[in-house]
């Protein structure tokens, strides 16, 4: 298990090599200068949106972004199918998209997995800003460990949130496992989380990714 100051070293590491990939990166000690960050990257007023994320609940951005300062494009408060899913293609207009990440390696790479694929769609390009709240637990060395962790944490936990059925919500992970190669394979369920899957490498447009890595987990 890591101390304190080998968090803050990796987290550091990390934010500089995705610097490199003309991403922003900024180094949170805790959730309380995570959210300050955020309200130093979006303007009062604003329109912004955000993918489902435990992440953005659990350090306090989501409680900023309902607070009445902005012009939130909130999915929970849509009663239908059809509402959500026009609120999905507004998001795309949004100035700023809020979210976390699956993984974020060493390497200064994104890595995120969707099933609906709005959350990736949104990210990969439409709003003009986006920013990733990433807790310490879901940086890894690699792409290879991204996949793993996916496979392995992120997607069996999520699925037993949204009581979906699939084989990781009882086994607690992905039929195919075995190694970080093999990146698209696992279950034919109708329910299965894991459709898309998006790599953020070097970034075209500077800076439109930024990064908060907060040296506390956060979300799964």
């Amino acid at each position: 298990m890591q101390n304190s100051e080998e968090i803050m070293e990796m987290l550091k590491s990390t934010a500089q090599a995705l610097e490199k990939n003309n991403m922003q990166a900024f180094v949170a000690q805790d959730c309380r200068q995570a959210v300050n960050l955020v309200k130093d990257l979006m303007a009062e007023g604003e329109t912004i949106s955000c993918g489902g994320s435990v992440s953005l609940e659990q350090s306090g951005v989501l409680e900023l972004m309902k607070n009445g300062s902005y012009n939130f494009l909130d999915r929970s408060k849509c009663e239908t199918r059809e509402e959500t899913e026009e609120l999905y293609r507004k998001a795309f207009c949004a100035d700023t998209y809020l979210t976390s990440a699956n993984a974020v390696t060493m390497n200064g790479e994104l890595y995120n997995v969707d099933g609906n694929s709005n959350r990736v769609a949104a990210i990969a390009y439409g709003p003009k800003s986006v920013i990733f709240i990433v807790g310490c637990n879901k940086v890894v060395k690699d792409l290879d460990e991204a996949v793993l962790r996916v496979k392995q944490t992120a997607a069996p936990q999520n699925t037993v949130r949204l009581q979906l059925d699939t084989p990781c919500s009882k086994t607690g992970e992905c039929l195919k496992c075995a190694d970080g190669k093999d990146t698209a394979s696992g279950c034919r369920s109708e329910k299965r989380i894991c459709c898309s899957y998006l790599v953020s490498a070097y970034q075209r447009h500077k800076n439109r990714y930024k990064v908060i890595l907060v040296a506390q987990p956060l979300g799964y």
